[in-house]
């Protein structure tokens, strides 16, 4: 029978969860983190004054429906769990009850749990199994298959290679012990495909993570000829103690750069803004760009400090002298000063001789290249144009400007720098026409010449600064220290003494 429970964060805000008897509490925290926008890795449960135990079921938790459950942030560090992994019996061989045992930190994935007791034993193959299928005709005899494991903890089954990257406290076991049993079942991939699939999964992760445990030497199920071994893909480095916890920032940090950390009209001024420049059309130099390997937004990569998001005592302090200052009555510019003040404007403007501009295509591939003053719409759409595989389709060029998204004009002669203001770096986003064909968006926009000469864009990493919070002062002293400067000590004061006399 389903039934619902609420959970309520720390700013008292609400997820309604329904539930059903034998859903486990950890994904009750998954889903309810899901709404409120959180990191179930980070959080607990807390029903009134206990901790729920994640691993079990609503059935066995003890609670009634409607229950308000508390969302409580878990230690930074995660705690140590005790892993026993139960072998089938044609891997039990060598091993004390068929139970291999080792402790692993929460963070562990049930994968590097598994690559991990591989490495434990030369012979021991977990990951990387192969077998070839029988009675399914002449197409399927002579190939292999990968034989995925299986785990079974507490009931529950975890095939899937998406399950197996789940942590041990995802899967609600953040100290203890913890029994996983492990079965194989044979899937209808080939071994070199779901090798491939893994190897990319890891990339996308990592860019320079690899992945196989069994590289030039592949233990196979005895049923497997040895004349139709394959090789496969390099292994990555492993150690036989598991890996030490890192936060998914510090993860997702290494990955290769995305178009969406581009999303920014100034370009980062850190890169040198035309570098290895190569001859374009119209012989202005250019800079190209490949598009990027990894599927993860950049912004997602980037380690934080969570502290830069929370706010200190200057912080309020310079929130309420800025409402202070615009409550303030301010005397308007008088036209000498509105004149003065759009001359300065101007001459900033003319002083800027050269802007760099990067051109972004649909495909994330990207061109710098650097323009004058001089310079026109009908000039960088020359140039876009130029850069094009299929030039007789219809294309538009926009950018972000001081007043928001602007579209520039495609035969405009207005200047980029004095008219539509492109001072400094400016990223100009290329977007298909109306009309444009499915072919050509389907293929890459620029010419293949051009993408041959093509190479990675560098996100330089900014360095962090520790920048000392101030120490709020004591009103207490701020106030004895005013009542002592110019006035008297205390009493009535002379002035008011006199008006006594006769």
């Amino acid at each position: 029978m389903a039934s619902t429970v609420v959970v309520i964060d720390a700013s008292a805000r609400r997820a309604t969860i329904r539930t059903i008897p034998g859903m486990i509490l950890s994904d009750v925290l998954q889903e309810a983190c899901n709404k409120l926008g959180a990191d179930a890795s980070r959080y607990g449960l807390k029903h009134k004054t206990k901790n729920l135990d994640l691993s079990n079921p609503i059935r066995l938790s003890g609670l009634s429906a409607g229950a308000k459950l508390e969302l409580v942030q878990l230690s930074r560090s995660p705690s140590v769990v005790s892993v026993a992994l139960q072998l089938p019996e044609s891997e039990a061989r060598g091993s004390l009850g068929g139970r291999l045992i080792e402790k692993y930190p929460s963070s562990t994935t049930l994968w590097l749990i598994l690559r991990n007791f591989e490495s434990m034993a030369p012979q021991r193959n977990y990951t990387a199994r192969a077998k070839t299928k029988t009675g399914t005709g002449d197409a399927g005899s002579g190939r292999l298959y990968h034989e995925a494991p299986v785990i079974n903890i507490m009931g529950r089954e975890l095939s899937s290679f998406t399950d197996l990257q789940k942590t041990l406290a995802q899967l609600g076991f953040n100290a203890g012990s913890v029994l996983l049993r492990l079965g194989f079942r044979i899937s209808d991939t080939p071994l070199e495909e779901a090798m491939e699939q893994i190897q990319r999964y890891f990339k996308s992760v990592s860019g320079d993570e690899k992945v196989g445990s069994h590289a030039t030497s592949m233990t196979t199920n005895e049923s497997v000829p040895d004349t139709a071994e394959p090789v496969l893909p390099e292994e990555a480095e492993e150690t036989q103690t598991p890996p030490e916890p890192r936060s998914p920032a510090d993860e997702e940090q290494r990955s290769t750069a995305t178009p969406s950390m581009q999303q920014e009209t100034e370009i980062p001024a850190d890169t040198d803004p035309v570098p290895s420049t190569i001859t374009g059309p119209g012989q202005r130099p250019i800079s190209v760009f490949k598009p990027p390997e990894s599927s993860t937004p950049q912004a997602a990569q980037q380690a934080f400090n969570e502290r830069d998001y929370e706010p200190t005592v200057a912080h309020a302090k310079l929130h309420q002298a800025r409402l202070q200052g615009s409550g303030r009555n301010k005397t308007l510019l008088s036209d000498k000063e509105l004149a003065e003040r759009e001359n300065a404007k101007a001459q900033r403007v003319a002083d800027i001789k050269e802007s760099v501009i990067r051109i972004r295509f649909p495909d994330q591939s990207a061109v710098n290249a650097s323009f004058t003053n001089l310079d026109t719409a009908r000039s960088l759409y020359d140039l876009a144009r130029g850069m094009m595989a299929a030039q007789n389709e219809p294309f538009l060029l926009n950018f972000r400007s001081a007043k928001g998204p602007r579209t520039i004009p495609p035969n405009g002669t207005e200047k980029l720098i004095s008219d539509l203001g492109m001072s400094g770096s400016t990223l100009v986003n290329f977007l298909w026409g109306d009309e444009a064909s499915l072919e050509a968006r389907a293929k890459p926009v620029m010419k293949e010449a051009l993408l041959a000469q093509a190479k990675e864009l560098e996100v330089p990493n900014i360095a962090e600064s520790d920048v000392p919070e101030p120490v709020p002062k004591d009103p207490a002293t701020e106030k004895r220290k005013e009542g002592g400067k110019g006035g008297s000590k205390g009493g009535v004061p002379k002035w008011f003494k006199g008006l006594g006399k006769k």
